[in-house]
């Protein structure tokens, strides 16, 4: 269910300022939305995986409270991400 080093330096790249720039709001809140979507399509296939789908309930709680802490902090800049990633509000 983990992302690869690969697709996780894609996105650093992709939402940081810089490709050392892990630790921004907007990389995690990516980070965790691909994790999100793989562990989705993985339920779809396993209903029954209990471990997975509390694992993907402790990611989902984690997104939506970095996405509070970051329209707190800058309206736009949730705004933008929220557009890019094509979340819902």
């Amino acid at each position: 269910m983990a992302i690869t080093k690969e697709r996780k330096q894609e996105l650093v790249a992709e939402y940081g300022k810089n490709a050392q720039d892990t630790g921004a709001t907007e990389v995690q809140i990516a980070i965790l939305t691909d994790e999100i979507l793989a562990l989705t399509e993985h339920m779809k296939v396993n209903k029954k995986d209990k471990h997975s789908k509390l694992g993907l309930y402790k990611k989902v709680s984690k997104r939506a409270s970095l996405l509070k802490y970051l329209k707190n902090e800058s309206s736009e800049r949730y705004d933008a991400l929220i557009a890019k990633l094509g979340l819902r509000k």
